[in-house]
């Protein structure tokens, strides 16, 4: 048990590093000297853990999008309101900006989908999450009355995600036409027409 415990926090330090190193060299040219500098350790020492990088990179990738998805979830969470969910749902969903490194880590790791299922099957798993979520605090004010649905919730739900994706890909992208509070008026002014909140 002790050793199986070590061994975890050892792969969940060199995540970390990985993380780092990601965010310093870019995904594709990140190496296994890179994340063990990152960590302290020689490189030796991340092989034994991770004898491929290809496995670390997917525990990256399996990491970053449960922190993401987790920050928004908790956020959604302590807010009281459905207004004040969806709210919160809209501005974690969106890159604070390009040196936002989960986001950054993130999009990177999603580019790996289309060459590998293993990739894909996160990034559909945090999408549907994504859609849940959403989808929660659309029912919550619906049942209050707060909201006056304009479409069925799953359509509203996809909808805000795709647009808070598209939009979070151009401030990552440094789109200079698109700034965060841009993006924040639109998925909010989009999200109050489909609750029946229009101001």
């Amino acid at each position: 048990m002790t050793r199986t415990r070590t061994q975890q926090a050892r792969r969940e330090q060199f995540i970390d590093a990985a993380l780092r190193a990601i965010n310093e060299h870019g995904r594709d040219k990140v190496r296994i000297r890179d994340i063990a500098a990152e960590a302290g350790v020689s490189p030796g020492s991340v092989l034994y853990h991770y004898p491929e990088l290809a496995e670390l990179m997917f525990d990256v990738h399996r990491t970053v999008a449960d922190r993401f998805y987790r920050h928004r979830a908790d956020t959604v969470e302590a807010a009281r309101s459905a207004e004040h969910k969806l709210a919160a749902a809209i501005q974690t969903g969106l890159p604070s900006g390009r040196d936002d490194e989960v986001a950054c880590v993130l999009y990177e790791m999603h580019e790996l989908a289309d060459r590998s299922s293993a990739h894909a099957a996160l990034m559909t798993g945090l999408y549907d999450r994504e859609v849940a979520l959403y989808g929660s605090v659309l029912e919550v004010g619906r049942a209050t009355g707060e909201f006056t649905l304009s479409r069925p919730v799953r359509e509203i739900a996809e909808t805000l995600v795709a647009l808070e994706d598209g939009l979070g890909l151009h401030l990552m992208s440094n789109n200079t036409s698109v700034e965060r509070s841009t993006a924040e008026h639109l998925l909010t002014e989009y999200a109050w027409q489909a609750t029946g909140r229009v101001r």
